[in-house]
């Protein structure tokens, strides 16, 4: 027999047995003497509210000890549905980050390593001129693939305006940065840029309590910017020929670096840093005449919009810009069909030991030199892509021959799958087993022979009495259609292990963006910042000369 210690509504010890009691339990003998409905009782031992589940759960199981101190609390019932409501909801939103979080390691870890993807897609690193880059080591490569989905991630739920569980998501594209090694990191933007976002994460909630943290997050971005960018700007003006797509983050980094010095006393330095940001604002203003005449050449506002910001509202510029940004992703969805097609050949081929796809270069070199394809990847897939190892097996009778061999047996293996699988479906379905095996060892496909056993019931009532013959199922091309009989072993089981719905929507966020999406933020909360804090310097006694009586356009 345990004791608890009750305070609250009613005070004294009740005596409980930890292994036996349920919350339900200790729930209604705390209203009885309370002298209340068990309803309005809501319980809470350190810290935690003790809930009712399902009603089976020991007290014992839900950590509660002898002596435990319980704070009995009374509400209306509304209020006890309100609470229930808030935690429910809390434990619903802990379990989607962690269900991002979690995809975000998987599909890293897949797509890093040159392992087989289950997707009909691949998920690589792209430089700013989008070409494919391979930085640092496999972990590098994972710790920065796994960084800039969780990134993705965190800036459509700012978007969506939700700040707290963007914070959430953010942070934990930060720890996945610092897995990476600090000299890759120093290379990109992308971890400046993502600090920069959890500080207007920060703003937008209005918590003053990260105040410092902001303060030393700034000073991070602002050295990974001008390390990335360059002085003035110059090499990111480079990569992009020309274009000013870096405005729109300078202008929330000096926005945020002059509310943290306001906040701090540091008035001089918070002017300096809000006048530059609204030169910067005024700057990204797209004039109306301007968007018209890039509109009236038949491109949408949203993309004229973007395309004057980036091109300091030169109109020819941007009309150079749209037309090259077409150009690209035209190119990048005929990329995307022929990985798609060569993601697709790899399964044929199956797995390598460790789980790697074979590689298809190596694959391609090998039948330029006379090796019949097939022959050649099944050489790759069993030596982990060893070019030279699969080539000595190729050009060794005895391991040739012993290749041939098991490449036959497996498309043996999988032709008798196959009809097997065909004889059970149409046996299922009500046809005599024998007729079934006949048919298909005639060489009908699944199709043809359901219509050859229709044709053949309608001509014999009796057809389909007798299911349980025992014939031996025949060797059958494979009845899908597919050529899928060579290879290693089949990823069937990691499709069904992923959570296919949230990879799919980390993945999705990758592919609406470009090389330019970090970048293209619509600053009019900045603008409406900038006025706030130029207003509050102001009645400071910080008066701004020339930028009093701002509106935001």
């Amino acid at each position: 027999m345990a004791k608890l210690k009750i305070g609250g509504t009613w005070a004294g010890v009740i005596d409980v047995v930890l292994d036996e009691w349920t919350v339900p339990m200790l729930r209604i003998e705390v209203a009885k003497r309370s002298n209340c409905g068990p309803e309005s009782i809501n319980l809470i031992c350190a810290g935690k509210v003790l809930r009712d589940g399902d009603g089976t759960e020991k007290l014992a199981q839900l950590g509660v000890k002898n002596n435990a101190r319980i704070l009995a609390s009374r509400g209306s019932v509304e209020e006890g549905k309100s609470l229930e409501e808030g935690l429910l909801a809390e434990e619903e939103r802990s379990r989607r980050l962690s269900r991002v979080k979690a995809a975000a390691t998987a599909l890293a870890k897949r797509h890093a390593d040159g392992s087989l993807p289950v997707e009909d897609f691949n998920i690589e690193v792209e430089d700013q001129s989008g070409q494919i880059v391979q930085l640092g080591s496999e972990t590098d490569q994972r710790a920065v693939m796994m960084g800039l989905m969780l990134h993705a991630n965190g800036k459509q739920l700012i978007r969506s305006e939700n700040y707290k569980d963007a914070l959430e998501v953010l942070t934990m594209g930060e720890e996945a940065f610092s897995l990476c090694n600090p000299k890759v990191i120093e290379l990109i933007d992308n971890v400046p840029i993502l600090q920069i976002d959890m500080v207007w994460c920060y703003f937008m909630l209005r918590d003053i309590r990260w105040l410092a943290v902001a303060g030393a997050r700034l000073e991070k971005a602002r050295e990974g910017i001008e390390r990335a960018h360059g002085k003035d700007y110059s090499r990111v003006r480079l990569l992009q020929a020309g274009c000013h797509p870096e405005l729109a983050i300078h202008l929330r980094l000096e926005l945020l670096e002059g509310v943290v010095a306001y906040h701090n006393g540091e008035f001089d330095r918070s002017r300096k840093a809000l006048t530059s940001a609204h030169a910067k604002y005024f700057q990204l203003q797209v004039p109306d005449e301007a968007l018209s005449l890039v509109m009236s050449m038949g491109f949408k506002e949203r993309d004229a919009k973007r395309a004057l910001r980036m091109s300091n509202q030169d109109v020819g510029n941007a009309v150079d810009f749209l037309v090259e940004e077409k150009a690209k992703r035209a190119q990048k969805r005929e990329e995307d069909i022929r990985r798609r097609t060569e993601i697709m050949e790899q399964k044929r081929y199956g797995m390598t030991p460790s789980k790697k796809a074979v590689d298809l270069n190596k694959l391609n070199e090998l039948v330029s030199v006379g090796f019949e394809k097939e022959l050649a990847a099944e050489a790759l897939r069993r030596n982990e892509n060893d070019f030279e190892k699969a080539l000595d097996n190729l050009t060794n009778p005895e391991a040739n021959s012993a290749i041939q061999v098991d490449i036959e047996s497996r498309k043996r293996k999988r032709k008798q799958q196959a009809s097997e699988t065909a004889i059970e479906q149409l046996v299922r379905m009500g046809f005599e087993r024998s007729r079934v095996v006949a048919a298909l060892q005639a060489g009908a496909t699944i199709e043809q022979a359901m219509h050859q056993l229709l044709s053949q019931s309608d001509s014999n009532p009796t057809v389909g009495a007798d299911n349980s013959a025992n014939s031996c199922a025949p060797i059958l091309p494979d009845a899908s259609g597919s050529s899928n009989d060579v290879g290693g072993p089949s990823t069937a089981s990691e499709a069904e292990e992923r959570d296919a719905e949230m990879e799919d929507a980390l993945a999705g966020e990758l592919a609406k963006g470009d090389a330019l999406t970090d970048y293209d933020i619509e600053v009019t909360n900045e603008g409406e910042a900038i006025n706030e804090y130029l207003a509050l310097l102001e009645s400071a006694g910080s008066y701004v000369p020339g930028v009093s009586g701002l509106e935001t356009t």
